[in-house]
């Protein structure tokens, strides 16, 4: 009866219990296997991306002729001779805000005026946390004169209903006017008084004057919040009389009441920046990337770069890391990938990995930008505010290869941008609804080249799966070790009733290991507010608040392991603590790429190789030279590389050279994050710094438990 129940129980193993166990039982060679693979099947991303493609039929880009014309043009030489005149005669930019204010008005369109206040810059941990309209701003004190002043035009759609809005944004200093910047502002009037005249328009058209003396995002995104959230009549009142200077740049015609259109389908920020003379024809940067990883709908672009190429002639580009296409190793691996993808194509023809050379490098290194940018969480523009309030935006900066004085070469670079800007609005002002037909979550490796979600969560995947299996294998290790210990403390009863109770409960040990980890979360939380205490501090260099960052760090460590206990004191055998920082890293990474999927991948490539291969030092002493210093090397190394500070140090050493290296550039590149509420900020010191401390407690583990048990067995 026993060896038939046996064999029944058998009978009913399945084969993913089987294939669990068998993983479990080489989980080194898995989690090598998995790495290696991850990280090669991120550098093959670049080999298959996919072009870019048209999702949403309405838009149909260029199927208008356009009506901007050498007349739209020559008006936007006269407005360009009006407001350099009037800069000249500005006071505090407020002479330019009424000209434009003058033009909108005799063009018949609505006109209003927004002023503002810059954004404290001061961390506060609940900005992470609150929606970008409780954003604080810098409260005057009764004799400030400093504030910001947008001008804002709108043109009622005569066929439209008023429901539906198209913004286009043209930034400028008020402070320091440039050429450039005045022509960003001729070719956005001649723009918006083409519309005025225009018969088709079914959406409302919003021009904003940005004054961007405080920053272009600071300056649309105060006008966001105006715009979403009103303000009331107590506070304007308040706000008006506090900010001296700003009542007499209103007269007769123009109205203080902030006036709004309709829902905002799109926005488009365009400006014009720098000549560069050494290429041969006019091109476009486009900037997409919002905050936390944000990306607009990728028909956006779509539309843009079609009108940009094939109807106006401009070349497109995309932000790229410039060190990268100069990179040797990187030629290596292209040329790698691009041998191995002639080969596989010759097997099975529809395999397209054979991507050329220059294609592979240029596209890794667009790549790479584009996941820091998304990783960083900064917006690389100010239509990162509009994608905060789930508005579609895209920033296009003009790069003209004429001098600003050709009349001539600039008469026909306002006819070329006029006509893109003009066709991207009749693609909008085409949609019956908002963009939702195409990619929000994707990667650029060229203006015309996507990589999917689809694509880009293999490598993340491949990384991710060793994790569960390591740690079932560390604890049924673990477990193990205990069930053997316990046979021989049976058998001798030679140890006391508590030593005995302690290890009947062996299964229960893992509470011990959740208490450390628990406490180490306890004092990331308590570094991660730190700074809201140390900006306090008057006259604090960068490098000042570094340290003393630092060294209230150690000292909140050491007040926890002395009130809690550390892991050594609690016993905590290192595989159970191993087993219980992959599990927490599981669940950060799991939940980051939620939140910001760059950061996670990211992340992803250093934490994940520390965890796995880390190991405690003196263990390795009972190993052969060679595979003991191999190993050593490496958990020195991805301790070190694991470690943001360093990490950071390094990466500016190498890209910068190490005489601009600083300690305090880790506090500036933190201040950097929380002052644009990055979630970066969030997982470095909840996710990230964890894990590394807990890392290093297994690397200094002096495995004395471990050791007792073996002498007993």
């Amino acid at each position: 009866m026993g060896s038939s129940a046996k064999q029944e129980t058998q009978a009913k193993s399945r084969l993913i219990v089987r294939l669990g166990v068998f993983l479990a039982s080489h989980h080194i060679l898995f989690s090598v296997i998995c790495c290696f693979a991850g990280i090669i099947a991120l550098l093959l991303l670049p080999s298959l991306a996919k072009n870019t493609y048209l999702s949403e039929n309405a838009l149909i880009p260029g199927s208008a002729n356009p009506l901007f014309s050498t007349e739209d043009a020559i008006e936007a030489n006269r407005f360009m001779k009006g407001i350099e005149a009037a800069a000249g005669d500005s006071i505090a930019g407020i002479d330019m805000a009424k000209f434009i204010a003058q033009q909108i008005q005799d063009l018949g369109a609505e006109v209003c005026y927004h002023k503002f206040l810059p954004h404290s810059k001061r961390f506060h941990p609940l900005k992470f946390f609150t929606s970008m309209s409780n954003d604080m701003a810098i409260q005057p004190n009764g004799t400030d004169t400093s504030f910001g002043l947008n001008t804002i035009g709108i043109i009622r759609a005569p066929r439209g209903d008023g429901k539906e809005a198209i913004v286009l944004v043209t930034p400028y200093n008020s402070q320091r006017v440039h050429s450039n910047e005045l022509l960003s502002l001729s070719l956005g009037f001649s723009v918006f008084s083409l519309l005025s005249r225009a018969a088709w328009l079914s959406k409302d058209i919003v021009w904003l004057s940005a004054d961007s003396q405080f920053g272009e995002y600071a300056a649309v995104s105060a006008w966001l919040n105006q715009y979403h959230n009103p303000v009331f009549l107590s506070h304007s009142v308040i706000l008006d009389a506090k900010i001296h200077g700003a009542d007499h740049i209103y007269d007769d015609n123009t109205e203080k009441a902030f006036k709004r259109a309709g829902t905002m389908a799109a926005a488009l920020i365009f400006k014009v920046g720098e000549t560069r003379r050494y290429s041969d024809r006019d091109s476009v940067t486009m900037y997409a990337e919002a905050s936390n990883g944000q990306m607009p709908n990728l028909d956006l672009l779509n539309v843009v770069h079609y009108l940009a190429v094939h109807r106006q002639g401009f070349r497109v580009n995309i932000a790229a890391f410039s060190s990268l296409l100069s990179s040797a190793w990187l030629r290596v691996i292209a040329e790698f990938y691009h041998t191995l993808g002639t080969v596989l194509r010759k097997i099975n023809p529809d395999w397209k990995l054979d991507i050329a050379v220059p294609d592979y490098v240029e596209g890794t290194a667009n790549l790479a930008n584009s996941m820091y940018n998304q990783a960083l969480g900064v917006p690389t523009g100010s239509h990162g505010a509009f994608r905060d309030y789930q508005v579609d935006a895209v920033s296009l900066e003009f790069s003209p290869t004429f001098n600003i004085r050709n009349e001539n070469a600039k008469s026909l670079f306002l006819l070329r941008g006029g006509r893109l800007v003009e066709g991207v609005v009749r693609s909008v002002n085409n949609l019956l609804e908002k963009f939702h037909q195409s990619f929000f979550l994707y990667f650029l490796t060229a203006p015309s080249k996507f990589i999917s979600v689809g694509v880009y969560m293999i490598p993340f995947a491949l990384l991710l799966a060793p994790l569960p299996i390591v740690a079932a294998a560390l604890a049924d290790g673990s477990k193990t070790i205990e069930n053997l210990a316990e046979k021989s403390k049976d058998d001798s009863q030679a140890n006391d009733s508590a030593e005995f109770l302690q290890t009947k409960g062996g299964s229960w040990k893992w509470l011990q290991a959740a208490k450390v980890l628990f406490v180490i979360q306890l004092w990331a939380v308590l570094v991660s507010l730190l700074p809201y205490y140390i900006t306090l501090i008057p006259d604090a260099t960068p490098m000042q608040s570094a340290v003393i960052w630092a060294m209230l760090s150690i000292v909140i460590l050491i007040a926890l392991y002395a009130m809690f206990g550390s892991p050594y004191s609690a016993g905590v055998e290192w595989k159970l603590l191993k087993a219980t920082m992959i599990t927490s890293i599981s669940i950060g990474l799991g939940l980051m790429s939620i939140i910001n999927f760059a950061t996670a991948q990211l992340g992803a490539l250093i934490v994940i190789p520390m965890c796995l291969f880390s190991r405690p030092l003196k263990a390795c002493s009972g190993m052969n030279l060679l595979p003991r210093a191999v190993l050593l090397a490496s958990n020195i190394t991805l301790a070190v590389l694991g470690f943001p500070p360093a990490a950071l140090l390094i990466m500016k050493g190498l890209s910068k050279g190490s005489g601009t290296v600083g300690v305090g550039d880790f506090w500036v590149w933190m201040e950097f994050l929380w002052e644009w509420s990055s979630a970066t900020y969030l997982y470095l010191f909840l996710v990230h710094l964890p894990c590394w401390l807990l890392c290093i407690h297994v690397l200094l583990d002096p495995c004395r438990q471990s050791e007792s048990k073996m002498k007993q067995e």
